[in-house]
């Protein structure tokens, strides 16, 4: 399946100051950017297809994979002024770089890729900055299997904030971790069918516009994941996985794991 990925926003919650022009699927985590990251793992599973949605920073992104160096992420033999490299990367991964706007919504960024999708009716959708060890084959099969037209990952709140129950009086009741309420998030990664073009307008919005509708009419899928899930929306949470990637905490790196035989 093709794997269209939204690379086109300013990321601002993600910029040092304003003088950081690396838009946010750039940002480093451990040797590579995070985008790379979420490529490799679709790649784990087989899907090596790839449409970028392209916007702000376009030219960070092209000349990453124009200039690819192999050797930053695999063991490699140097003789001479030759470097062969022991394992691969992208090798036999197919990108689609596409201008899709500086101010366009993802539903429009979506829009503007439609003709690179094919005749393929059903596809893979990611917001590309958020990093999981979710089992994407069951994911997909779950999707299949439940007939739905869309579907998204879902995770259990992750927010620090705490909810509070407060009386007119100012009387405050209770307190309560938002992560504590039996309420889940959109994890942000897609299994679509083309038919979700029928209700994406122009300039419109993947959730509000698609899925939301899809929800009334019990055609939107939910596959609840507890594992490991975690956004990369603000130079904090993207500086805490790099951290950890140096400290070899790194559980989305799930191509890392070995494979099981019977």
């Amino acid at each position: 399946m093709k794997v269209v990925l939204f690379c086109g926003g300013y990321g601002m919650r993600m910029r040092n100051d304003g003088n950081d022009q690396i838009p946010k699927p750039m940002q480093m985590v451990g040797p590579r950017p995070i985008l790379w990251h979420i490529m490799r793992y679709y790649a784990h599973f087989g899907h090596k297809e790839f449409i970028l949605c392209l916007g702000y920073g376009a030219s960070k992104i092209k000349e990453f994979f124009l200039d690819y160096h192999e050797e930053q992420s695999n063991d490699f033999v140097l003789h001479g002024n030759t470097v062969d490299c022991l394992s691969t990367d992208i090798s036999d991964w197919r990108i689609t770089f596409v201008d899709t706007g500086l101010e366009s919504a993802i539903g429009e960024r979506l829009r503007r890729v439609r003709k690179h999708l094919g005749d393929d009716e059903y596809f893979l959708a990611n917001y590309a900055d958020v990093l999981t060890d979710a089992p994407l084959d069951t994911m997909i099969e779950a999707f299949h299997a439940s007939g739905a037209t869309a579907s998204m990952l879902v995770v259990p709140p992750q927010s620090s904030f705490h909810c509070v129950d407060v009386a007119e009086n100012g009387e405050i009741k209770e307190i309560t971790p938002v992560s504590n309420f039996p309420i889940w998030e959109n994890g942000g990664y897609f299994v679509l069918n083309r038919k979700i073009f029928d209700l994406l307008p122009p300039g419109g919005d993947l959730v509000a516009d698609v899925c939301g509708p899809l929800a009334g009419q019990g055609k939107l899928f939910g596959y609840r994941h507890l594992g490991f899930w975690k956004p990369a929306d603000t130079f904090k949470e993207r500086a805490e996985l790099d951290d950890n990637f140096a400290r070899g905490i790194h559980p989305w790196t799930v191509w890392e794991t070995p494979a099981v035989t019977a």
